[in-house]
């Protein structure tokens, strides 16, 4: 992970409930990378994450989803957990959010259960994406090419199956998110 990503501002959309691991390690790669890191969250103050079944630690939360925009970012992370998509899908703020990332073509990485929130924002159909397999159906649904990969790159799209699979989607996150604007990752939402 040789990639410099200095001047490089990353959003990372959570809610209360996120897997706290997909949250801690793909950060901590991003900032050693030089990228500058932020919450943003659709609630205020700070958002619990979860350690598989045990509530985790407390994380500041930098920008409100509601007053966040796209354009002042050059990328997108959504880590999983359960409780965390579920609460970004419903959230008509945070499903805009992540649907400018798209329309803009800046890179987004996904893992575990993000993409639930994902199809809500209506931008995985014909993608090609793997996720944690509860989610698979979910995907296929929405009209996705689900595969059972450790990382998946699809043109800016970055996505996980789980906490396992961190070190390689760190590795492939920090390249796609060098390479900055993907003119396919828009078309594909089209």
């Amino acid at each position: 992970m040789a990639q410099d990503l200095s001047n490089l501002k990353v959003a990372i959309l959570v809610a209360d409930g996120f897997e706290q691991k997909e949250l801690v390690e793909p950060r901590e790669a991003l900032d050693d990378a030089g990228a500058d890191t932020y919450i943003v969250s659709p609630v205020s103050g700070e958002v619990e994450g979860w350690q598989h079944y045990e509530k985790g630690d407390k994380f500041p939360v930098d920008f409100l989803v509601k007053e966040a925009s796209a354009e002042d970012f050059d990328a997108l992370l959504l880590p999983g957990g359960v409780a965390n998509p579920d609460q970004l899908r419903m959230n008509p703020d945070a499903v805009s959010f992540v649907q400018d990332f798209f329309e803009a073509g800046k890179p987004v990485a996904v893992i575990c259960h993000g993409p639930w929130t994902l199809i809500d924002a209506d931008v995985i159909r014909g993608r090609t994406i793997t996720s944690w397999p509860s989610v698979r159906a979910d995907l296929i649904n929405a009209g996705a090419n689900w595969v059972d990969q450790e990382v998946v790159v699809d043109n800016g799209l970055i996505s996980s199956r789980k906490p396992d699979d961190i070190p390689a989607f760190n590795e492939k996150m920090i390249e796609e998110f060098a390479e900055g604007r993907h003119r396919a990752q828009r078309a594909a939402t089209l």
